[in-house]
């Protein structure tokens, strides 16, 4: 079954995120803080290792790193167009203003957050949707899981997005209850077309995808290590362009 591995995430997501809630009210502010920094440094380094996959892979052709940058910068100027990130902070808020604990009914019966115990609920949501769905695992997990029904891949990403969302939901919240929910789309959505079109993508083109997904994913770390606000979910549009603008960088060299 396609989705196996998918749905094994999903269980994951939500098993590690309600250990850490219950451990997230005993979690000083400070440890928290720490906690955060530590996800941080960690997705900088796994970002800076992902992106850098373009450079010392030896399928990658001279120029591909090019194209990734062509991908990454096309792929902002839509997501900023249609500001994505800005959509995706208000479906968290919209969340966030219906599940907040300790809020008081407003005058349309919707439900208003406490000012004395400001929620996270968006930024547990979009954050630890951005750092499970951005990712080689991701991506090689989904394909392998829908071209050949093999799990271990995401077996594997389960098991490390389950301790993440601990330390996540010990930080941030229930926000990242939510975060199952974007893990099922989005895996479930490239499994899924991998099923069905199995022999779309090569190895180059997956190359490319991850490699874009590394510097995205190093504009989380930026966040998350509260060093620049960067509206991630923007340069999203770049995972679909990096394997298109490969193509693009091949007929230009052909036709050299």
């Amino acid at each position: 079954m396609f989705l196996t591995g998918t749905l094994l995430n999903v269980a994951t997501v939500l098993l590690g995120t309600t250990l850490g809630v219950l451990a997230g009210a005993r979690v000083s502010a400070r440890m928290s803080e720490s906690l955060t920094i530590g996800l941080g440094l960690f997705t900088a380094v796994i970002a800076t290792v992902m992106a850098a996959t373009i450079f010392t892979d030896p399928a990658r052709i001279q120029g591909d790193e090019l194209a990734i940058l062509g991908a990454l910068l096309s792929g902002v100027a839509v997501g900023e167009a249609l500001r994505l990130h800005d959509r995706l902070e208000a479906l968290g808020a919209w969340f966030e203003r219906r599940l907040s604990r300790g809020g008081a009914v407003g005058p349309a019966g919707g439900m208003a957050v406490s000012d004395k115990r400001p929620s996270r609920i968006a930024e547990g949501f979009v954050t630890a949707s951005l750092v499970f769905c951005v990712g080689p695992l991701t991506i090689l997990g989904s394909l392998d899981n829908g071209l050949r029904g093999d799990a271990t891949l995401l077996s594997i990403k389960a098991l490390l997005d389950g301790v993440a969302s601990i330390a996540f939901a010990a930080a941030l919240g229930v926000g990242v209850y939510l975060s199952a929910l974007t893990v099922l789309i989005v895996q479930g959505t490239i499994a899924g077309g991998a099923f069905l079109l199995r022999d779309a993508l090569d190895a180059r083109s997956i190359l490319a995808i991850s490699s874009a997904g590394g510097l995205i994913l190093l504009g989380v770390a930026l966040r998350l290590l509260d060093l620049k606000a960067v509206r991630v979910a923007n340069f999203l549009p770049g995972l679909l362009f990096a394997p298109l603008f490969l193509r693009v960088a091949d007929l230009v060299r052909t036709s050299i």
